[in-house]
């Protein structure tokens, strides 16, 4: 059974950036989609960016815009996803979780929201102005 635990949360400053983690056990991520989500207070889960087992990454349309701040990646050795964040807005504070389907490694990106049904305990990340 695959589990997975984000790690690498933190207080920064706006500008600032920011590396977090995702590490799984109990299965190799090799041939699996991983997404990253993140939850503000008062707010629905939303999906941010995924990475695909062939190391293709989608980022998607939240607010304020992730694409050019943030990267997605993937080291298949130490069976983790990483998110690096750059340039951090207040806007970006949330519990930032990552998910994926290990019963279905033929699911990519195309709809994490609805595919994706293994979570981890989220990371929480909080952006001061």
């Amino acid at each position: 059974q695959v589990q997975l635990v984000e790690s690498g949360g933190d207080l920064v400053n706006s500008g600032e950036s920011l590396t977090i983690s995702c590490s799984a056990s109990g299965s190799s991520l090799d041939y699996y989609a991983i997404a990253w989500f993140r939850q503000a207070p008062g707010k629905e889960r939303e999906a941010v960016s995924c990475i695909g087992s062939s190391q293709s990454s989608t980022y998607y349309a939240v607010k304020p815009s992730v694409e050019g701040r943030f990267a997605i990646s993937r080291d298949n050795v130490k069976n983790t996803v990483y998110l690096r964040m750059n340039n951090l807005k207040p806007e970006d504070t949330a519990i930032y979780y990552c998910a994926t389907s290990p019963l279905h490694p033929e699911y990519g990106c195309d709809d994490p929201v609805y595919d994706f049904d293994t979570w981890g305990q989220g990371t929480q990340v909080t952006v001061s102005s």
